[in-house]
């Protein structure tokens, strides 16, 4: 014993030089074997510090070598502002790398972070109208948060706004192509900004390779090399791909030449895409492995929670799609401004070929063993149509996802899974087609009559929806908690849900000849024969009846999820903001006749149009009895909000009250034809009536229509007096004021607010064309008596007098200099570029001009929020003052259009959505906009 006690000692002398050596008195055998567990115990928990330890080490050295300075051209890129973080001890927690600030251990991800990527859309719903928003993972420590908001974009010269130029859009004298040139450089300069984002992203998810990688040859690995490559498969080289592609583009856009050429940049970053579709490929693999190594490494599982949740791992399946499309948009936008004789023009042709058909082939590439479904005689199932439909089932409304294939009719609804899990569909029902039948009025088997939501519960219903939106951009704005906003966001998608499920009430019943009947509530009777037409034509093939068993269901179920046409719930307030708006205002239509049938009838017409993301019946002709060939000759007015379509269907009205139909206790009738026309704004809208015809199963129904808005007699005509403020420039007007803002806009707005905010109608309702010419007249003559006059006078009149002054500027408010612009702007796909050149825009207005339009902007968002009371919602408003703002005067629009008959209807729409732009954007602040700080600058 005193010999091993000597010799321990002496080899523990040299692990502790210069200190005394552990001592162990032990004596006995049965003691060292103790002290011998016990040290190995201690050991084994030192061993997984240490390896903890030297993890960290790995993971900050990796992050420091991965952040090397930008070149000196770049500008640095300021740290996240201080109400981000909350105080000054998070606030010295940032670390200033380009793309990624670090966390150090003790603070969290702000739930900002957590929350990019949440969407109500089509993959959240549960059917049942419970939805919940996916709960993600708090932030664990050390992971890094991705600064989503753009700091670089090309600081270009504000010479030419110092100068008085005309912006560079607009250049005075320049030509067309020369326009085109500029407009391209503002797209250009959004993109810019979007891929540096994206590049941040692509940072922050290579950041844990290397020390993983390190890891992985000691004796405790975190993760496998196997592991590692199946989980980073490809992000590497779509970094480089990327990074690459942002330093070639980013010095061109910079030293700005209108002969400079950058086609060949994105020619070979489309022709790389090869590598998105490896890493999609590999996608479900890679995130099964994430999942798996999480469960079974607490180490991995710390770093992964963020990444699986949905910034990381998760949210790159989509990511990558995703840039490719925004890809493909700023394709549009820089061909659409490119000169066809430009040296870039055919390569930018040629990256769009490719980029579009690289989406395509990701879009119809169906895993085979999951649409390897046959019918039971051996033939390939396809799928024929699918939509959304709300079912009643056991007296409640549910939303589902309802798949026609070419035998079987299947209702489904997507399950709720956990976050990383692959969506599924949930088979609630099928019915073979060969069984399926439509029960006549007499063999429906009667059921409660469905309860129908009143028309003002569902028009309040779209203002709240409204509202919140304008909530979550005032929060947004106020840089407000990221709880709070995703509060609104769900409440507001419950909102839109609540809609969808309640507004639908035409029945549509099918019954299973073998077991019960399924009732679906429409909101359009053309939808209704569609899905009545698409089932009765598969039928007339010679099917069979059949059972399927629980596997077949299954994997004809899972097919559903990559063979679905319809991605997205119709919500009525999701449309993108590149999407086509639709027309505004009025649509008259003269329905004349219809020839074509064979035997005698009682005939009518009725007109849908989609209204609110979904169709709706908005005119009915009375009945032509007994007739081939009726003639109506009807004419209704239709207003239009968002429309883009037309439906027309001629119905043979039945008078036989044995033929109920027993869920709503209609007659029904039956449909003869049906026909469709999309609403081209530049064919209705003309000063003439345009007679068309709807061709429909050998029925011809001839119609006319025109649109119409209350802006079609815009006349802009100087003021031969320079005295007054009517057709005077406003800087003449406030230059003698010595005023910011005109007086009378300063008073007609006071007293507005003062009794009229409230008002049913305001300045949509005319005032009596007498006050108005009163009040002109006081002002002109600046009578003494205004204040009193005003006090007394109709508050319409008054609204009226103000929209009267905008319309006789001799010049509109947002100058003729400006206009192409301005259409060209709201015209922009991506939304950075569009916001980069509305804000430069508005930047390069007279200051009287910006001043006035705030103060006006500011005004018109506080009547909007007395919606409820006064029904002018933010588009309302826009619709009756875009044009009166925007519309160029005679002269001008003489000059930018091609036939003077049409200066009336020119860009009507587009002068609305540019006002419309401007109210849902958050507030404009002058003194920020002048300085240049908050947006890009865009001048050379």
């Amino acid at each position: 014993m005193g010999t091993g006690a000597a010799t321990l000692g002496m080899e523990e002398a040299a692990e502790f030089p210069g200190e005394p050596a552990p001592r162990m008195e032990l004596g006995s055998v049965r003691a060292m074997e103790r002290e011998l567990e016990r040290c190995r115990r201690h050991l084994r928990r030192l061993q997984r510090a240490l390896a903890e330890e030297r993890f960290k080490v790995l993971y900050l050295e990796a992050a420091l070598a991965r952040a090397p300075p930008r070149p000196p051209a770049l500008p640095r890129r300021r740290p996240p502002p201080a109400s981000l973080w909350g105080g000054a001890e998070t606030r010295n927690a940032w670390c200033p790398c380009p793309h990624v600030a670090y966390l150090l251990p003790g603070c969290s991800p702000p739930s900002s972070l957590l929350l990019a990527d949440f969407n109500y859309g089509a993959e959240d719903y549960d059917a049942e109208g419970n939805e919940e928003p996916k709960a993600l993972p708090e932030g664990s420590e050390t992971m890094p948060y991705i600064d989503e908001s753009p700091t670089m974009s090309p600081q270009l010269s504000a010479r030419g706004q110092e100068s008085g130029d005309a912006p560079c859009c607009v250049a005075q004298g320049e030509r067309d192509a020369g326009k085109g040139l500029e407009m391209r450089k503002l797209v250009l300069s959004g993109f810019l900004a979007s891929e540096e984002i994206y590049i941040n992203q692509l940072e922050a998810l290579l950041l844990p390779m290397k020390p993983l990688k390190a890891t992985a040859t000691t004796s405790q690995p975190v993760l496998t090399l196997q592991q590692i490559e199946t989980i980073f498969y490809k992000i590497q080289d779509i970094y480089e791909i990327h990074k690459e592609f942002y330093d070639n583009l980013c010095p061109k856009v910079q030293q700005w030449d209108s002969n400079i050429t950058m086609g060949h940049l994105f020619q070979k970053l489309a022709s790389q895409l090869g590598v998105y579709k490896a890493f999609v490929d590999n996608y479900k693999i890679a995130l099964e492995t994430a999942e798996k190594c999480s469960h079974s490494n607490n180490q991995f599982q710390k770093i992964s929670e963020v990444s699986v949740a949905g910034i990381m791992l998760w949210a790159l399946l989509y990511k990558p799609i995703d840039r490719v499309t925004r890809s493909t948009l700023v394709l549009h936008d820089l061909l659409k401004h490119t000169p066809s004789d430009h040296p870039d023009y055919p390569l930018l042709q040629d990256a769009l070929r490719i980029s579009q058909n690289f989406l395509s082939s990701i879009n119809e590439d169906i895993d085979p063993r999951r649409t390897a479904v046959t019918t039971p005689k051996g033939e390939t199932r396809q799928l024929i149509k699918d939509g959304f439909l709300v079912e009643l089932s056991e007296g409640s409304r549910k939303l589902r996802h309802v798949f026609l294939f070419t035998d079987v009719l299947l209702c489904a609804k997507l399950k709720k899974t956990a976050v990383g899990k692959h969506q599924q569909y949930d088979c609630k029902w099928y019915v073979p087609l060969a069984d399926l039948v439509f029960p006549s009025p007499e063999e429906s088997e009667h059921c409660p009559q469905v309860h129908v939501i009143p028309d003002h519960e569902l028009e309040d219903m779209k203002m709240k929806i409204s509202a919140i939106k304008s909530e979550v951009q005032k929060e947004k704005a106020n840089k407000g908690q990221s709880r709070a906003i995703e509060r609104l966001k769900k409440k507001m998608f419950e909102n839109e849900f609540w809609l969808l499920l309640n507004s639908p009430a035409i029945p549509f019943r099918i019954h299973n000849r073998n077991g019960k009947s399924y009732l679906f509530l429409l909101s359009s009777d053309y939808e209704r024969s569609e899905w009545r037409e698409a089932i009765q034509k598969l039928q007339k093939k010679d099917l069979q009846a059949f059972v399927l068993s629980s596997v077949e269901l299954q994997v004809l179920t899972g097919s559903c999820f990559k063979l679905r046409t319809v991605h997205n719930i119709p919500v009525t307030s999701n449309k993108d903001d590149d999407e086509s708006p639709g027309l505004y205002g009025f649509l008259h239509v003269i329905v004349h006749s219809a020839k074509g049938f064979k035997q005698s009838a009682n005939l009518y017409c009725t007109l849908e149009v989609d209204s609110f993301g979904y169709f709706v019946s908005k005119a009915k002709t009375r009945v032509f009895r007994d007739t081939t060939e009726p003639q109506w000759n009807e004419e209704f007015e239709i207003e239009l909000e968002g429309s883009q379509s037309l439906r027309i269907l001629c119905y043979e009205k039945c008078y036989d009250k044995t033929k109920l139909n027993k869920d709503n206790n209609e007659i029904v009738d039956k449909i003869m034809g049906k026909g469709q026309i999309q609403l081209d704004p530049q064919a209705v809208q003309t000063k003439n009536w345009h007679m068309d015809v709807i061709e429909m199963n050998g029925i011809k129904v001839e119609f006319s229509m025109k649109f119409t808005s209350r802006d079609m007699s815009l006349k802009r005509t100087p003021s031969k007096k320079q005295t007054g403020v009517f057709g005077v420039k406003i800087s003449v007007v406030t230059k003698r004021e010595r005023s910011k803002v005109p007086y009378i806009v300063r008073q007609c707005i006071e007293e507005v607010e003062k009794r009229g905010i409230e008002e049913v109608g305001i300045y949509r309702i005319s005032g009596v064309a007498t006050d108005i010419q009163a009040l002109k007249a006081v002002f002109d003559a600046n009578n003494k008596d205004i204040l009193v006059m005003l006090s007394d006078m109709d508050i319409n009149a008054i609204a009226g007098t103000l929209k009267l002054y905008f319309r006789e500027l001799p010049e509109p408010l947002l100058t003729d200099r400006l206009y192409p612009a301005f259409m060209e702007g709201i015209a922009l796909s991506d939304p950075a570029a569009k916001e980069n050149c509305m804000m430069h825009l508005l930047r390069s207005l007279p200051d009287p001009n910006l001043i006035t339009f705030l103060f006006l902007l500011e005004h018109l968002k506080r009547v909007a929020e007395k919606e409820p009371i006064n029904k002018m919602s933010l588009h309302n408003l826009a619709t009756v003052f875009g044009p009166t703002l925007l519309r160029p005067s005679e002269g001008e629009s003489k000059g930018h259009l091609t036939l003077a008959s049409d200066i009336w209807s020119h860009d009507v729409m587009a002068q609305v959505q540019v006002l419309l732009y401007y109210l849902q954007h958050p507030p404009i602040s002058f003194t920020e906009l002048k300085r240049n700080t908050l947006y890009f600058s865009t001048d050379v």
